[in-house]
Protein backbone atom coordinates (compact mmCIF):
# COMPACT_ATOMS: atom_id res chain seq x y z
CA UNK A 1 0.00 0.00 0.00
CA UNK A 2 2.72 2.57 -0.05
CA UNK A 3 3.15 3.61 -3.31
CA UNK A 4 -1.01 4.85 -3.02
CA UNK A 5 0.05 6.16 -0.49
CA UNK A 6 3.28 7.80 -2.16
CA UNK A 7 0.47 8.44 -4.63
CA UNK A 8 -1.59 10.51 -2.46
CA UNK A 9 0.36 12.59 -0.24
CA UNK A 10 2.46 13.44 -3.64
CA UNK A 11 -0.86 15.08 -5.41
CA UNK A 12 -1.74 16.99 -2.28
CA UNK A 13 1.67 18.25 -1.18
CA UNK A 14 2.61 19.46 -4.75
CA UNK A 15 -1.33 20.90 -4.95
CA UNK A 16 -0.60 23.16 -1.41
CA UNK A 17 2.91 24.15 -2.73
CA UNK A 18 1.90 25.39 -5.82
CA UNK A 19 -1.14 27.20 -4.24
CA UNK A 20 1.14 29.36 -1.81
CA UNK A 21 3.83 29.53 -3.95
CA UNK A 22 1.19 30.86 -6.77
CA UNK A 23 -0.11 33.65 -4.27
CA UNK A 24 2.99 34.81 -3.35
CA UNK A 25 4.27 34.61 -7.55
CA UNK A 26 1.56 36.44 -8.91
CA UNK A 27 1.85 40.09 -7.25
CA UNK A 28 5.80 39.46 -8.40
CA UNK A 29 5.35 38.75 -11.93
CA UNK A 30 2.95 41.89 -12.24
CA UNK A 31 5.12 44.46 -10.15
CA UNK A 32 7.73 43.38 -12.80
CA UNK A 33 5.47 43.48 -15.72
CA UNK A 34 5.40 40.92 -16.98
CA UNK A 35 1.65 40.32 -18.67
CA UNK A 36 0.72 38.61 -21.45
CA UNK A 37 0.58 40.11 -24.55
CA UNK A 38 -2.55 39.76 -26.64
CA UNK A 39 -1.94 38.56 -31.01
CA UNK A 40 -4.25 41.50 -32.96
CA UNK A 41 -6.13 38.38 -34.81
CA UNK A 42 -7.45 36.77 -31.63
CA UNK A 43 -11.12 37.30 -30.27
CA UNK A 44 -11.65 40.88 -29.60
CA UNK A 45 -13.11 40.08 -25.89
CA UNK A 46 -9.72 38.89 -25.37
CA UNK A 47 -7.81 41.81 -25.11
CA UNK A 48 -9.47 42.05 -21.77
CA UNK A 49 -6.47 39.82 -20.84
CA UNK A 50 -3.71 41.90 -21.97
CA UNK A 51 -1.31 42.31 -19.58
CA UNK A 52 -2.29 39.20 -16.93
CA UNK A 53 0.29 38.45 -15.34
CA UNK A 54 2.31 35.21 -17.52
CA UNK A 55 4.60 32.64 -16.78
CA UNK A 56 2.67 31.58 -13.39
CA UNK A 57 3.60 27.86 -14.53
CA UNK A 58 6.83 28.69 -12.57
CA UNK A 59 5.05 28.12 -9.58
CA UNK A 60 3.94 24.33 -10.26
CA UNK A 61 7.28 23.51 -11.63
CA UNK A 62 9.31 24.48 -8.14
CA UNK A 63 6.41 22.44 -6.26
CA UNK A 64 6.89 19.58 -8.77
CA UNK A 65 10.35 19.83 -8.22
CA UNK A 66 9.99 20.02 -4.50
CA UNK A 67 7.79 17.25 -4.04
CA UNK A 68 9.43 14.94 -7.00
CA UNK A 69 12.34 15.15 -5.19
CA UNK A 70 11.24 13.94 -1.96
CA UNK A 71 9.53 10.83 -4.43
CA UNK A 72 12.70 9.98 -6.07
CA UNK A 73 14.37 9.72 -2.83
CA UNK A 74 11.20 7.69 -1.45
CA UNK A 75 11.35 5.28 -4.03
CA UNK A 76 15.19 4.93 -3.65
CA UNK A 77 14.65 3.98 -0.48
CA UNK A 78 11.85 1.10 -0.98
CA UNK A 79 13.27 -0.11 -4.36
CA UNK A 80 17.05 1.09 -5.03
CA UNK A 81 18.73 3.78 -6.75
CA UNK A 82 17.95 2.31 -10.49
CA UNK A 83 14.10 2.35 -9.65
CA UNK A 84 13.90 6.11 -8.99
CA UNK A 85 16.04 6.99 -12.38
CA UNK A 86 12.75 6.67 -14.73
CA UNK A 87 11.00 9.24 -12.37
CA UNK A 88 14.39 11.52 -12.53
CA UNK A 89 14.83 10.90 -15.98
CA UNK A 90 11.52 12.22 -17.31
CA UNK A 91 10.77 15.41 -14.22
CA UNK A 92 14.47 16.67 -15.84
CA UNK A 93 13.16 16.53 -19.38
CA UNK A 94 9.98 18.34 -18.12
CA UNK A 95 12.09 20.64 -16.44
CA UNK A 96 14.14 21.00 -19.79
CA UNK A 97 10.94 21.59 -21.97
CA UNK A 98 9.71 24.19 -19.05
CA UNK A 99 13.33 26.00 -19.82
CA UNK A 100 12.24 26.12 -23.38
CA UNK A 101 9.29 27.82 -22.68
CA UNK A 102 10.55 30.35 -20.36
CA UNK A 103 13.10 31.42 -23.08
CA UNK A 104 10.10 31.63 -25.49
CA UNK A 105 8.61 33.40 -22.31
CA UNK A 106 10.91 36.03 -21.76
CA UNK A 107 11.57 36.73 -25.78
CA UNK A 108 8.06 37.67 -25.53
CA UNK A 109 7.86 40.18 -23.09
CA UNK A 110 11.43 41.51 -24.18
CA UNK A 111 9.74 42.03 -27.67
CA UNK A 112 6.55 43.24 -26.14
CA UNK A 113 4.36 40.96 -28.71
CA UNK A 114 3.27 37.42 -28.70
CA UNK A 115 6.08 36.21 -30.63
CA UNK A 116 9.48 34.53 -28.89
CA UNK A 117 11.14 31.96 -30.46
CA UNK A 118 10.51 31.30 -34.34
CA UNK A 119 9.30 27.83 -34.93
CA UNK A 120 12.32 26.44 -36.08
CA UNK A 121 14.24 27.62 -33.01
CA UNK A 122 11.80 26.11 -30.86
CA UNK A 123 11.69 22.99 -32.69
CA UNK A 124 15.36 22.19 -32.88
CA UNK A 125 15.67 22.46 -29.27
CA UNK A 126 12.87 20.19 -28.87
CA UNK A 127 14.11 17.84 -30.52
CA UNK A 128 17.54 17.91 -29.14
CA UNK A 129 15.66 17.69 -25.58
CA UNK A 130 14.04 14.76 -27.31
CA UNK A 131 16.76 12.87 -28.62
CA UNK A 132 18.44 13.11 -24.86
CA UNK A 133 15.70 11.92 -23.24
CA UNK A 134 15.07 8.82 -25.29
CA UNK A 135 19.31 7.89 -25.02
CA UNK A 136 19.21 8.41 -21.12
CA UNK A 137 16.11 6.45 -20.98
CA UNK A 138 17.98 3.52 -23.55
CA UNK A 139 20.44 3.84 -21.09
CA UNK A 140 18.76 2.89 -18.16
CA UNK A 141 17.03 0.37 -19.49
CA UNK A 142 13.26 1.73 -19.38
CA UNK A 143 12.71 1.46 -22.96
CA UNK A 144 13.66 -0.29 -25.87
CA UNK A 145 12.63 -0.53 -29.94
CA UNK A 146 9.68 -2.51 -29.56
CA UNK A 147 6.66 -0.51 -29.72
CA UNK A 148 3.03 -1.58 -27.97
CA UNK A 149 0.32 -1.10 -30.07
CA UNK A 150 -3.10 0.28 -28.14
CA UNK A 151 -6.34 -2.27 -27.81
CA UNK A 152 -4.28 -5.06 -29.98
CA UNK A 153 -1.70 -6.44 -27.48
CA UNK A 154 0.60 -6.23 -30.23
CA UNK A 155 4.26 -5.32 -30.04
CA UNK A 156 6.50 -4.59 -32.84
CA UNK A 157 9.94 -4.55 -33.12
CA UNK A 158 10.66 -1.59 -34.94
CA UNK A 159 14.56 -0.80 -34.50
CA UNK A 160 15.39 2.42 -35.47
CA UNK A 161 12.11 3.66 -36.61
CA UNK A 162 10.99 3.54 -33.00
CA UNK A 163 13.40 6.41 -32.17
CA UNK A 164 11.72 8.39 -35.28
CA UNK A 165 8.42 7.63 -34.08
CA UNK A 166 9.32 8.82 -30.60
CA UNK A 167 11.02 11.95 -31.47
CA UNK A 168 7.79 13.10 -33.44
CA UNK A 169 5.77 11.43 -30.47
CA UNK A 170 7.26 13.87 -28.00
CA UNK A 171 8.16 17.02 -29.65
CA UNK A 172 4.02 16.57 -31.25
CA UNK A 173 2.61 16.14 -27.43
CA UNK A 174 4.99 18.90 -25.90
CA UNK A 175 3.53 21.56 -28.56
CA UNK A 176 -0.10 20.07 -28.52
CA UNK A 177 -0.65 21.10 -24.58
CA UNK A 178 0.95 24.32 -25.20
CA UNK A 179 -1.83 24.73 -28.11
CA UNK A 180 -4.48 23.81 -25.45
CA UNK A 181 -3.35 26.42 -23.04
CA UNK A 182 -5.06 29.13 -25.45
CA UNK A 183 -8.18 30.01 -22.83
CA UNK A 184 -8.48 30.49 -18.64
CA UNK A 185 -8.89 26.96 -17.37
CA UNK A 186 -8.75 24.50 -20.27
CA UNK A 187 -4.93 23.16 -19.85
CA UNK A 188 -5.02 22.70 -16.26
CA UNK A 189 -8.58 20.91 -16.55
CA UNK A 190 -8.16 18.40 -19.84
CA UNK A 191 -4.52 17.70 -18.35
CA UNK A 192 -5.87 16.91 -14.68
CA UNK A 193 -7.93 14.08 -16.26
CA UNK A 194 -4.89 12.59 -17.99
CA UNK A 195 -3.12 12.66 -15.29
CA UNK A 196 -5.61 10.75 -13.14
CA UNK A 197 -5.69 8.22 -16.09
CA UNK A 198 -2.38 7.83 -15.40
CA UNK A 199 -2.77 7.94 -12.28
CA UNK A 200 -5.02 4.70 -12.37
CA UNK A 201 -2.78 3.08 -15.08
CA UNK A 202 0.11 3.18 -12.50
CA UNK A 203 -1.64 0.48 -10.21
CA UNK A 204 -4.51 -1.40 -12.02
CA UNK A 205 -2.61 -2.60 -15.33
CA UNK A 206 -1.14 -5.40 -13.68
CA UNK A 207 2.01 -4.05 -11.81
CA UNK A 208 2.80 -0.91 -9.63
CA UNK A 209 5.02 1.29 -11.38
CA UNK A 210 6.08 4.05 -8.41
CA UNK A 211 7.78 6.68 -11.24
CA UNK A 212 4.55 6.73 -13.48
CA UNK A 213 2.36 7.31 -10.46
CA UNK A 214 5.08 9.79 -9.09
CA UNK A 215 5.04 11.42 -12.27
CA UNK A 216 0.90 11.65 -12.01
CA UNK A 217 0.14 13.24 -9.06
CA UNK A 218 3.01 15.80 -9.87
CA UNK A 219 0.68 16.48 -12.94
CA UNK A 220 -2.69 16.13 -10.58
CA UNK A 221 -1.43 18.83 -7.91
CA UNK A 222 0.05 21.27 -10.23
CA UNK A 223 -3.15 21.31 -12.38
CA UNK A 224 -5.38 21.24 -9.63
CA UNK A 225 -3.48 23.91 -7.74
CA UNK A 226 -2.76 26.41 -10.78
CA UNK A 227 -6.67 25.91 -11.64
CA UNK A 228 -7.51 27.99 -9.02
CA UNK A 229 -5.80 30.83 -10.01
CA UNK A 230 -5.92 29.99 -14.22
CA UNK A 231 -10.08 29.45 -13.68
CA UNK A 232 -12.28 32.33 -15.53
CA UNK A 233 -11.70 34.86 -15.15
CA UNK A 234 -7.83 33.70 -14.53
CA UNK A 235 -5.70 36.08 -12.50
CA UNK A 236 -2.44 34.43 -14.02
CA UNK A 237 -1.38 32.45 -17.46
CA UNK A 238 1.19 29.50 -17.16
CA UNK A 239 2.32 30.92 -20.08
CA UNK A 240 4.98 28.68 -22.41
CA UNK A 241 6.89 28.06 -19.29
CA UNK A 242 3.95 25.98 -17.57
CA UNK A 243 2.57 24.53 -20.66
CA UNK A 244 5.62 22.33 -22.23
CA UNK A 245 6.18 21.56 -18.62
CA UNK A 246 3.14 19.91 -18.51
CA UNK A 247 3.50 18.47 -22.15
CA UNK A 248 7.07 17.42 -21.15
CA UNK A 249 5.26 15.06 -18.09
CA UNK A 250 1.90 14.12 -20.00
CA UNK A 251 4.32 12.15 -23.07
CA UNK A 252 6.66 11.27 -20.42
CA UNK A 253 3.98 9.28 -18.51
CA UNK A 254 3.41 7.36 -21.72
CA UNK A 255 6.74 6.36 -22.15
CA UNK A 256 6.70 5.17 -18.66
CA UNK A 257 3.65 3.58 -19.12
CA UNK A 258 5.28 1.35 -21.54
CA UNK A 259 2.53 2.67 -24.00
CA UNK A 260 3.50 5.73 -25.94
CA UNK A 261 0.86 5.88 -28.65
CA UNK A 262 -1.60 5.32 -26.28
CA UNK A 263 -1.22 9.21 -25.64
CA UNK A 264 -3.17 9.85 -28.97
CA UNK A 265 -6.31 8.26 -27.48
CA UNK A 266 -6.36 9.88 -23.91
CA UNK A 267 -5.02 13.04 -25.42
CA UNK A 268 -7.14 13.21 -28.36
CA UNK A 269 -7.96 16.98 -26.86
CA UNK A 270 -4.39 18.26 -27.70
CA UNK A 271 -3.90 16.08 -30.83
CA UNK A 272 -7.28 17.78 -32.39
CA UNK A 273 -5.71 21.09 -31.30
CA UNK A 274 -3.24 20.66 -33.23
CA UNK A 275 -4.60 18.90 -36.13
CA UNK A 276 -7.13 22.04 -36.24
CA UNK A 277 -4.05 24.63 -36.45
CA UNK A 278 -1.92 22.52 -39.44
CA UNK A 279 -5.33 22.08 -41.55
CA UNK A 280 -6.18 25.71 -41.10
CA UNK A 281 -2.80 26.81 -42.48
CA UNK A 282 -2.57 24.44 -45.25
CA UNK A 283 -6.64 25.07 -45.98
CA UNK A 284 -5.47 29.03 -46.07
CA UNK A 285 -2.23 28.41 -48.39
CA UNK A 286 -3.97 25.84 -51.03
CA UNK A 287 -7.51 28.18 -50.73
CA UNK A 288 -5.30 31.57 -51.37
CA UNK A 289 -6.92 33.22 -48.52
CA UNK A 290 -10.02 30.65 -47.13
CA UNK A 291 -10.34 29.57 -43.56
CA UNK A 292 -11.96 25.79 -43.19
CA UNK A 293 -12.23 27.59 -39.12
CA UNK A 294 -13.42 30.52 -37.80
CA UNK A 295 -10.12 30.58 -35.62
CA UNK A 296 -7.85 28.09 -34.81
CA UNK A 297 -6.77 26.12 -32.62
CA UNK A 298 -10.35 24.66 -32.52
CA UNK A 299 -11.30 26.60 -28.97
CA UNK A 300 -11.06 29.59 -30.67
CA UNK A 301 -13.43 28.67 -33.50
CA UNK A 302 -15.93 27.74 -30.62
CA UNK A 303 -15.32 30.92 -28.94
CA UNK A 304 -16.29 32.75 -32.33
CA UNK A 305 -19.45 30.46 -32.83
CA UNK A 306 -20.59 32.18 -29.52
CA UNK A 307 -19.68 29.19 -26.91
CA UNK A 308 -18.25 31.05 -23.11
CA UNK A 309 -14.49 29.92 -22.23
CA UNK A 310 -16.51 28.11 -19.11
CA UNK A 311 -18.60 26.16 -21.37
CA UNK A 312 -15.56 24.79 -23.85
CA UNK A 313 -13.56 24.30 -20.58
CA UNK A 314 -16.41 21.92 -19.46
CA UNK A 315 -17.07 20.14 -23.48
CA UNK A 316 -13.35 19.62 -23.40
CA UNK A 317 -13.19 18.22 -19.87
CA UNK A 318 -15.91 15.12 -20.31
CA UNK A 319 -14.79 14.64 -23.74
CA UNK A 320 -11.24 13.77 -22.48
CA UNK A 321 -12.76 11.80 -19.96
CA UNK A 322 -14.34 9.78 -22.77
CA UNK A 323 -11.08 9.22 -24.60
CA UNK A 324 -9.43 8.56 -21.21
CA UNK A 325 -12.54 5.81 -20.70
CA UNK A 326 -11.72 4.76 -24.44
CA UNK A 327 -7.89 4.50 -23.94
CA UNK A 328 -8.29 2.28 -20.60
CA UNK A 329 -9.14 -0.69 -23.09
CA UNK A 330 -5.54 -0.12 -24.97
CA UNK A 331 -3.64 -0.34 -22.25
Amino acid sequence: MQYPVMYAVGTVLTFIITVLAERKLIPVLASKKMGQKILEIGPRWHKNKEGTPTMGGLAFIAASCITGAAMCVYIGVMRGAAAAAPLIMTLAMALASGLIGMIDDRAKLRKKRNEGLTAPQKFLLQLVLSGLYLLGMRLIGAINTSMRIPFTGIHLELGIFYYIIALLLLCGVMNSVNLTDGIDGLASSVTSVVALFFGAAAFFTGKTDPSLAAVSALMLGSCTGFFVYNAYPARVFMGDTGSLFLGGLVVGAAFLADNPLIVIICGLVYICETASDILQVGYFKLTHGKRLFKMAPIHHHFEQCGWSERKIVAVFTVATVLFCAAAWFGL
